[in-house]
């Protein structure tokens, strides 16, 4: 059956000569993977360059339901970037989310609020002009509202610490190793307030926002079963730090 839908692009490999096997998050199917012959080298031309990370494309798929790889007829990006490819800030932080969608989504299900949460926020980071440095540290926040783990904001004078075991703030600092410490926990307790609009009326450290985007991943490692290392961490740091 010949089908339209719309994507995100998640991740990419090179399959044999001149095909791709990409990965895509989509509003009708939830989380696919596709195969695109004559993509790679000189016959693909510049179609290649749609398979970066959190392009938007609509496609003409062949969708058989006991199939796990479809194929693509045809595709093309029906929301054009503005920055994210050129802005080696927002790029980077676009490769970043990427790996952390590719390793936490994987229903074959669709979930049009999730979906179209993830338009939003894709297109505010590429249409905003400033104060989009800590967009990743929101994202993490704000996904974990669609992925069923969004933390219980119960912060108090004495719930102070966040148990990322168990999704919500207490009083108890030693009750077991997967405790975020009080500073960076008052801070989660801030973010989980904000959303994107509101990203210019705060500002984070370094090293603290280091230590917050571990602490948050750790936390995606607890409730989410061989999340795994980010790979992407690295550069993302190298280029913030």
């Amino acid at each position: 059956m010949l089908t339209k839908v719309k994507g995100i692009v998640l991740h990419h490999i090179k399959y044999k000569e001149s095909s791709a096997i990409v990965h895509m998050y989509t509003d009708m199917y939830g989380r696919q993977a596709y195969i695109i012959s004559n993509i790679m080298g000189k016959k693909g031309g510049h179609r290649a360059n749609l398979l970066q990370p959190l392009f938007l494309l609509e496609m003409e798929v062949y969708y058989k339901q006991e199939r796990e790889i479809k194929r693509i007829r045809d595709f093309y990006n029906y929301i054009p970037f503005r920055t994210i490819p050129y802005d080696l800030h927002k790029r980077t932080q676009a490769l970043f989310i990427a790996e952390i969608l590719y390793k936490s989504l994987r229903e074959e299900e669709s979930a049009q609020a999730l979906f179209d949460f993830l338009i939003y926020a894709i297109q505010w980071l590429d249409t905003t002009v400033k104060h989009y440095t800590n967009f990743y540290l929101l994202f993490l926040v704000q996904l974990t509202k669609y992925l069923g783990f969004f933390p219980d904001n119960n912060f108090s004078s004495i719930n102070v610490f966040f148990d990322m075991r168990n999704g919500h703030f207490t009083e108890n600092e030693n009750f077991h190793t997967d405790i975020m410490g009080e500073e960076l926990s008052k801070l989660l307790h801030i973010i989980l307030k904000k959303t994107f609009n509101d990203l210019h009326k705060f500002r984070i450290k370094q090293p603290v926002k280091r230590h917050l985007t571990d602490s948050l991943l750790n936390y995606y490692r607890l409730q989410i079963h061989d999340f795994g290392i980010v790979k992407s961490l690295p550069v993302l740091r190298e280029i913030f730090d």
